[in-house]
């Protein structure tokens, strides 16, 4: 029996990735050189925001789509943070409302003035404080408006109603740090990986562990739920330090449906998932190549498709929200890419090449639009619901009607589960013994070197005064 190559039918096989011109790029962005392995970039159909390098706090850029070419240094940023930012997210329904986290231990939400920014803006709508430690990650719930969930380096989850300005739910269940967030497609699941080499399905109203993973030989990294197929998907570092990612069954984490190594390279991998089109794209932090391949539901569950190839390095990609896309180029997916080198923001498209201008209702189907599905009351009381779908056939239009309202807070403890957060310090980890044990022993070098320098001086008095005393009075 001769042997035969085996085709698969796909409407993606040919998906293809298109650079943006220069003209249409951003140009001299002062891009963040943290090595906090988050993405430093967030966009919506409105602004792109990127985290900056500066002195003194934390800040970022918020520039409308549409002001594309160089940016001029003493361009407006947000910068009201007293340390570094280690992420930023927009609000799914809020389009000017975008909500960072920071080393200074705090969460805020800002509100983008119509336009984008004429002057420098240090005062957020809210503050948020919870956290005992810097804050790594922020999320907002998918279907609800007005959840947001931070995770902190005090290894909890907090779950805030921002109609109160307050967390009303705490995740107390890890043990190290919490490396990323996923939640499922109607925000019932959260999927999370952790320093302790776990992955973790949490309720999240409850805090409950439904399924938990420990990931020994699959040392998980990044975790992204796929749509509504009941199946989760990692990437991490195999035993043989070569990268790797991993498919679950959401329901029993006990052992991967599959694991395929990808390279031997180190940075980490970056997954991203299109539930539309049951694409996966993974990027590599400080490669330049994009690759995506097809989610299926029958084994080999995942097939390669292609390679988007550069030579420019990555530190972070930003993702366009799908009524942001071009429809009428067939572009199924956008990523903005942080350069950091060159101080550049690239857009990145995927396309399906087609011939007919006409719109493809099979590459678009109904998607989740920018109506939120629950309120925060309705959610925290064990509702759940889908979100609410739109159609991009006459393209996105449409402003959202909600406004953000900040609540008025004059509360100074922040009590849940019966416990106040901001008194209930967790022990303090090895690192952060080692540095305050440095950071002391300097501070007993100059104290002693300020204490030689007295004695000196004294001294030097001394000496002095002995001399005015031998000196012959006149009579």
């Amino acid at each position: 029996m001769s042997w035969r190559p085996q085709y698969r039918s796909s409407k993606f096989r040919n998906v293809y990735g298109k650079a943006a011109s220069r003209e249409h790029c951003f140009d001299g962005v002062p891009i963040t050189k943290n090595v906090h392995d988050n993405h430093f970039c967030a966009v919506n159909a409105r602004f792109l925001a990127i985290v900056t390098e500066s002195a003194g706090g934390g800040s970022f850029l918020v520039i409308p789509l549409e002001q594309t070419g160089r940016i001029e240094p003493n361009y407006p940023k947000v910068c009201g943070h007293q340390g570094n930012v280690l992420d930023i997210k927009w609000n799914p329904f809020i389009e000017n409302i975008i909500a960072s986290c920071s080393e200074d231990t705090s969460v805020r939400i800002w509100e983008i003035p119509e336009g984008g920014l004429k002057r420098n803006m240090t005062e957020a709508v809210l503050e948020l404080y919870g956290h005992s430690r810097r804050v790594g990650i922020v999320e907002w719930h998918p279907t609800t408006n007005n959840i947001l969930l931070s995770a902190g380096y005090d290894y909890k989850v907090l779950i805030w109603n921002l109609d109160i300005g307050e967390p009303v739910k705490m995740i107390d269940c890890h043990t190290d740090v919490i490396l990323c967030m996923s939640f499922n497609t109607d925000g019932s699941l959260l999927a999370t990986t952790c320093k302790d080499k776990k992955l973790r399905v949490v309720e999240p109203r409850s805090g409950r562990v439904l399924q938990e993973a420990n990931c020994k030989n699959h040392r998980v990294n990044r975790v992204v739920f796929l749509g509504s197929t009941k199946r989760l998907l990692t990437t991490g570092v195999s035993r043989w330090n070569t990268r790797q990612i991993a498919l679950w069954d959401q329901e029993d984490l006990s052992m991967p449906l599959i694991e395929e190594e990808i390279d031997g390279l180190s940075g980490l991998l970056f997954p991203f998932y299109d539930a539309d089109t049951h694409m996966l794209y993974l990027a590599g932090k400080g490669d330049g190549n994009i690759r995506y391949y097809e989610i299926g539901s029958e084994k080999p569950y995942l097939s390669y498709l292609m390679e988007f190839r550069s030579p420019a390095p990555q530190k972070g990609l930003g993702v366009m929200p799908k009524h942001g896309l071009d429809v009428s180029a067939c572009e199924v997916f956008r990523f903005y890419k942080l350069i950091t080198l060159k101080g550049l923001i690239e857009p990145i498209s995927m396309i399906v090449p087609r011939r007919s201008e006409t719109y493809q209702e099979d590459i678009y189907p109904m998607t989740p639009g920018t109506e939120p599905a629950l309120t925060p009351d309705e959610w925290l009381s064990g509702v759940n619901r889908d979100p609410i779908l739109m159609s991009l056939k006459e393209g996105y239009k449409r402003n959202s009607k909600i406004v953000f309202k900040a609540p008025v807070r004059e509360k100074k403890s922040v009590v849940v589960n019966g416990i106040d957060l901001l008194e209930n310090v967790p022990p303090r980890t090895e690192n952060e013994l080692l540095r305050m044990f440095f950071r002391q022993q300097d501070e007993i070098r100059r104290l002693k070197d300020e204490l030689s320098q007295k004695d000196i001086q004294i001294r030097q008095l001394h000496l002095e005064l002995k001399n005015f005393r031998n000196i012959p009075k006149n009579n």
